[in-house]
């Protein structure tokens, strides 16, 4: 059989698969496999692409398909909001769309912008600066911007705070320090961001036998989750699957996010 004809056979059988499972009319059947090609292009803009339009998968396909073709569209769209309203929460949100496009050195301008009024002590925005600060490399102005806001609020519990903390010290090289705040951490925190960064730096110490220990916890740890838990977890599963003890040592801890 030639191979563009077994593809598109292929094909037909993927969609007669979908069509008996989702319970479509049998003519759907014939369709498929009287014409492979036609067929298939017929029952996927018909039947299989609104489908996936109404789908939680099919949402997610859609935004990833966005994203690849226009990484920079939640930029700017941050930036035409914050240009037509230039409110602390646009602002602070344009800062969080910078993070996210790699844009951390104009980010921690505008967190730092935002940090006025009744938001000058905002301990939200100052963990947001704190992680646009590490991702810019810049991890002892995060450290010190921490140690104030934890001084100034006692009481503040946040993650995303405390991972931004364990991470500016592991990179200043205060080594216990960082791991007393990770073993904490990694305690209570529900995902496995903490865990991933934890493995990396313990890998990057060179202390294999800690960083397999706590990638084998960490692992444990991904078993027992939803598989919802996991799938929001992906790229951080990825990330601990992919430290292994083959990683190069003694280079220098890092401060960027994925």
């Amino acid at each position: 059989m030639p191979i563009g004809l077994g593809l598109h056979v292929a094909i037909a059988l993927f969609f007669a698969v979908h069509a008996v499972r989702n319970g479509q009319e049998r003519y759907w059947l014939f369709v498929l496999f009287a014409f492979p090609l036609l067929g298939s292009v017929v029952y996927a803009l018909a039947i299989w692409l609104p489908g996936m339009a109404d789908s939680r998968q099919g949402r997610r396909l859609a935004t990833g398909l966005r994203q690849a073709l226009d990484p920079e569209r939640g930029l700017r769209g941050a930036r035409e909001a914050f240009d037509a309203a230039p409110t602390t929460r646009n602002q602070v949100l344009l800062a969080d769309a910078l993070v996210e496009a790699g844009h951390a050195g104009e980010a921690v301008d505008h967190y730092r912008d935002s940090l006025r009024g009744i938001h000058a002590d905002d301990p939200d925005v100052q963990t947001r600066l704190a992680r646009a600060l590490l991702q810019a490399g810049r991890p002892a102005e995060a450290r010190q911007l921490l140690d104030a806001l934890i001084a100034r609020h006692p009481d503040f519990r946040s993650p995303a705070g405390h991972l931004a903390y364990a991470r500016a010290v592991a990179a200043e090289g205060d080594r216990d320090k960082a791991r007393h705040e990770f073993d904490t951490l990694v305690d209570y925190a529900s995902g496995l961001e903490a865990r991933a960064w934890y493995v990396e730096v313990l890998r990057d110490w060179g202390d294999d036998r800690a960083a397999d220990r706590e990638r084998d916890a960490a692992l444990a740890h991904a078993r027992r989750m939803p598989a919802h838990a996991r799938q929001l977890n992906r790229e951080w599963l990825r990330r601990i699957e992919r430290c292994t003890a083959g990683r190069p040592r003694g280079a220098t801890v890092s401060t960027r996010t994925p």
